[in-house]
């Protein structure tokens, strides 16, 4: 790549990053009522986000062979256990991926 078009690609990606950001306030007035299509998304999206993160991160454990999957299963149980105590998502996904990086570097070593 040249660096004239890594200079259009940085450029699009920061045109890209500040449009995504800056296009619901352009869009979305205070004046009108937040649509119902929006106010749905912004109800479901935060669960189906953290639902794909757990399938993302599951799907190279072997539950068969190993440690047969105990690091991630605690990190799960953790999280899941301080999002039901705190209702606070960023608690909950640090607790638990604390937990699970403190079993696999001190108690399930490769």
């Amino acid at each position: 790549m040249t660096f004239t078009e890594q200079c259009i690609t940085i450029g699009l990606c920061t045109l890209a990053s500040v449009l995504t950001r800056a296009l619901p306030f352009l869009l979305l007035s205070e004046k009108k009522p937040t649509p119902p299509m929006v106010r749905y998304l912004g109800n479901v999206l935060p669960a189906a986000v953290f639902g794909m993160l757990v399938v993302y991160c599951l799907k190279d454990t072997t539950f068969f062979s190993g440690n047969h999957g105990l690091p991630e299963l605690a990190g799960i149980l953790v999280t899941a256990m301080l999002h039901l105590k705190f209702r606070q998502m960023l608690l909950s996904i640090g607790g638990g991926t604390a937990v699970y990086m403190l079993l696999i570097q001190c108690i399930f070593i490769p």
